[in-house]
């Protein structure tokens, strides 16, 4: 008579659940627990501040950052003409994924793009995306910087509506007026460096006599004497 029990691919005993995943039921258990006395936390907490008429948020961590201007665009047209599966039921209040505008960071679902737009700016999502309610100060550099980088934007708006000859030649002459401009500035720079040099040199050699050399005077005669040339002259009379 064979043998019921059959062993499995390197001789062990094999039975009908050998494949089934082991689960520790003791560390699950321990997650559950915790994650029920948070919530538990939270009830408590949003009932006290709704005896207090306030509003409920969620404790600050430590790790938010400054509130500050959206930079990425939001496209309110990317679901027009899809189709979409929501779960039975999904149409009754905001909470929860259904049918509409979804934000993930509060778990809400608004039906018109106007209640998700206010939704963006309200102190909940603010804080539910790590942000706080204050706004960085920003410096006086800054502010320049800002002014400049508009500025550049008006000329560059202003060049592409120039859409006549006149008007680019003009342009081009301007630009090659400030571009002259900048050379000058920069050689006015150079010339007043190398004075200040020759006069800090001049002074050196009157207070100390010519015995002092300064750095690149003598560079010429240096390498003469090295290499054995005393001069360049004739004899000759």
């Amino acid at each position: 008579m064979a043998d019921s029990k059959k062993g499995g691919a390197y001789g062990a005993p094999a039975g009908d659940t050998d494949f089934r995943k082991t689960w520790d039921l003791d560390e699950y258990a321990a997650k559950a627990n915790e994650r029920e006395a948070k919530e538990k936390e939270e009830r408590k907490a949003r009932y006290e501040a709704k005896l207090a008429g306030k509003s409920y948020h969620k404790p600050l961590t430590g790790d938010e950052t400054y509130t500050s201007a959206r930079r990425t665009v939001i496209d309110l047209t990317a679901q027009v003409g899809k189709s979409q599966l929501v779960p039975v039921g999904a149409g009754v209040g905001k909470r929860g994924r259904s049918a509409g505008f979804y934000c993930e960071a509060c778990d809400l679902t608004f039906k018109d793009n106007k209640q998700f737009l206010e939704h963006i700016n309200t102190t909940q999502h603010l804080l539910n995306t790590g942000q706080t309610m204050e706004v960085k100060r920003a410096t006086a550099q800054e502010v320049h910087n800002r002014i400049a980088q508009w500025v550049r934007k008006r000329d560059e708006l202003a060049k592409e509506q120039a859409i006549s000859l006149p008007e680019r030649l003009q342009i081009r002459e301007e630009e090659r007026e400030k571009e002259l401009e900048e050379r000058r500035i920069r050689r006015r720079e150079e010339a007043e460096k190398r004075r200040l040099e020759r006069e800090e040199a001049a002074k050196v050699k009157t207070e100390y006599g010519d015995d002092v050399r300064i750095e690149g005077e003598h560079d010429e005669e240096d390498m003469m004497a090295q290499m054995g040339f005393t001069g360049f002259g004739t004899s000759k009379k």
